[in-house]
């Protein structure tokens, strides 16, 4: 059988993506995750105010956020799952919610300066190739202000399902239907290139468990 191509493999992650938010509202649960707490300690010690976040989903982490003070930008690529977030910043009265469907294989659309922080919860690690990512990395750099900090976190190539499934090159390997590009430390270092790292830290999360490095860099 043919291995979908570059574009239709993001196509066919996003149907995924949709079908699983339709069969399982709440399949993270309410609670935030790890590095949305961490990634609320870094925001407001650099004051922010303006957070977009990448990959959203149905919103337990932007819910987060927007209770710790911050006015956040939601954005992923299921129609599904923001529905359900904007269902639950309605029922909280979380007016500084704001959500959009974004592909992030296209520019951001966003004015250039216009947010103080980017949080990315395992979106970068989706079915992207490098070279998308390297774009949109420098999107991120381009909608954000000097001085403000993304706070993305990204399964490596030191977890379990490394080399694993079904091989789509670019180290991305596809499980259970799911998608990941694995991060190799020189990948994490490359596109920290013209910008400050702050920290690149590893963590478990989940029964397998996956391991993941949260990473931190600011714009100059």
């Amino acid at each position: 059988m043919q291995e979908p191509g570059e574009h239709e493999l993001g196509e066919v992650q996003r149907r995924h993506w949709q079908a699983t938010y339709e069969a399982n509202p709440e399949m993270y649960g309410q609670a935030p995750s790890q590095p949305a707490m961490q990634a609320a300690e870094a925001f407001a010690a650099a004051q922010a105010h303006r957070v977009l976040e990448l990959g959203a989903g149905h919103g337990r982490d932007a819910l987060y956020l927007a209770r710790a003070g911050f006015a956040v930008h939601a954005t992923d690529f299921s129609e599904t799952g923001l529905e359900q977030l904007r269902a639950r910043a309605e029922a909280e009265d979380l007016t500084e919610v704001t959500t959009a469907m974004v592909d992030v294989r296209k520019a951001l659309p966003l004015p250039d300066e216009s947010v103080d922080a980017v949080y990315a919860h395992m979106l970068l690690c989706m079915a992207l190739s490098t070279t998308e990512i390297r774009a949109l990395v420098a999107e991120v750099r381009r909608v954000l202000r000097p001085g403000g900090a993304l706070f993305y976190t990204v399964r490596h190539t030191g977890d379990a399902h490394y080399g694993a499934g079904v091989d789509h090159g670019d180290d991305i390997y596809e499980h259970g239907g799911f998608a990941v590009h694995f991060f190799s430390r020189q990948l994490v270092d490359d596109l920290a290139a013209d910008w400050k790292l702050q920290q690149v830290n590893e963590f478990e999360e989940g029964a397998l468990p996956r391991r993941l490095w949260s990473v931190v860099q600011t714009r100059p």
